[in-house]
């Protein structure tokens, strides 16, 4: 009875004005959902990368950079690609084959020397440091001078060497 009489106080409204009420709440909470994701989604995280060139006498510094990690391929160098074609042209630094073979991409990520090209962004800090080699000149950013090393895997021998018998030279191995 209590109910009855609950129902008759309050307004009578029509089935439309109750749909238009139940979808604008609706809205209201897709709204918000999509905020959230976005929110979410925005994975921002900042590169420290040293900055030196030969023409300015200023000292080498680092420059902060920060990306969405949505918006870019899972390696680092995938990272500094990204910020030479999207935020800073100038930044210099060598990239070759992308598949750990030639080496050109070696740099100093987080404190540990690797290549660029086989190191994953590591997602659970807000920052990574890129620095040069630590043991090798910088001619711009990034590059380093890599005479030295190439001299010294030039002067480097193999360790185990044939030595051919006499009538070996003459006939070939046997295989």
């Amino acid at each position: 009875m209590a109910t009855a009489m609950f129902k008759r106080a309050l307004p009578r409204t029509s089935a439309l004005s109750r749909y238009a009420r139940a979808r604008a709440h609706a809205s209201e909470a897709e709204a918000l959902q999509v905020k959230q994701k976005a929110r979410d989604s925005t994975a921002l995280k900042t590169f420290s990368i040293y900055r030196w060139t030969p023409e300015n006498l200023t000292k080498p510094e680092l420059q902060d950079y920060q990306i969405d990690l949505k918006d870019c391929g899972p390696m680092v160098l995938d990272a500094l690609i990204k910020i030479k074609n999207e935020v800073d042209p100038t930044l210099t630094f060598r990239r070759s084959c992308r598949e750990g073979i030639c080496g050109s991409c070696a740099m100093n990520i987080d404190g540990c020397n690797g290549l660029a090209c086989l190191t994953k962004i590591e997602s659970g800090s807000s920052a990574s440091t890129i620095t040069p080699l630590p043991h090798m000149f910088v001619i711009k950013d990034l590059v380093v001078d890599m005479t030295n090393f190439y001299n010294q895997y030039k002067s480097i021998e193999p360790w185990l060497k044939r030595k051919p018998a006499g009538d070996e030279r003459e006939r070939g191995f046997a295989e």
